[in-house]
């Protein structure tokens, strides 16, 4: 079984993303913006009285979070997404040198060596991951009154709360950077990119 899609015919494109890795992606996405929604409809007041239906968007809130890890756990059926796993998982000494030149702000491509996954999306996904998994834990004791204590509770609301205000600045900046990168986001929706884009972006990558 191939780890890879096939590029279009014709075309000067390569595999990048497998079907399940795509779906995989946009699912957590969905889910991870019905959590940031309801979190702000919950939090912040103006959106609460336009909103209204308090109890509802709750249990979406809760539903969703919940539903978070699912994706990826359905991901790893694939050989594909457990490939790339793999690739974020691990840190090599052009990885320093990418972390050295985003502190320096260094914007040549030539200073920002990358793999399949360069240095900032591999601290980004396991920042996520773990921070998805604190919120799941602290979400289920806010959620599950009667089996922890009234101080495990109320730790865990603080965390949760400022976890999640720290999460949406992450992910703001998660967007913004895919939106000023349309290859990268094409490569996501199609699976495949163009292979200037990969030269330039990604030079230590061998598809």
């Amino acid at each position: 079984m191939s780890l890879r899609t096939e590029a279009p015919a014709g075309t000067d494109r390569l595999p990048r993303f497998s079907r399940a890795e795509r779906w995989v992606h946009r699912t957590t996405a969905a889910l991870m913006g019905v959590c940031v929604l309801t979190a702000a409809c919950l939090y912040v007041p103006q959106l609460a009285v336009a909103v209204g239906r308090r109890a509802l968007v709750v249990r979406l809130h809760e539903c969703a979070g919940l539903a978070l890890p699912v994706p990826v756990l359905l991901g790893l059926a694939s050989r594909a997404f457990r490939a790339d796993l793999r690739f974020l998982n691990r840190f090599g000494p052009h990885d320093r040198v990418w972390l050295g030149a985003a502190l320096r702000r260094d914007k040549r491509h030539s200073a920002r060596p990358a793999g399949k996954f360069n240095a900032g999306q591999k601290v980004y996904a396991a920042w996520i991951a773990g921070a998805t998994l604190v919120m799941l834990g602290t979400g289920l004791m806010m959620w599950f009154t009667h089996l922890t204590p009234l101080m495990w509770r109320t730790s865990a609301t603080f965390v949760h709360d400022w976890l999640a205000l720290t999460m949406g600045v992450v992910l703001a900046g998660h967007i913004g950077m895919a939106l000023a990168d349309p290859e990268a986001r094409r490569g996501l929706r199609t699976g495949t990119v163009t292979r200037d884009w990969a030269t330039r972006e990604h030079p230590l990558w061998r598809p």
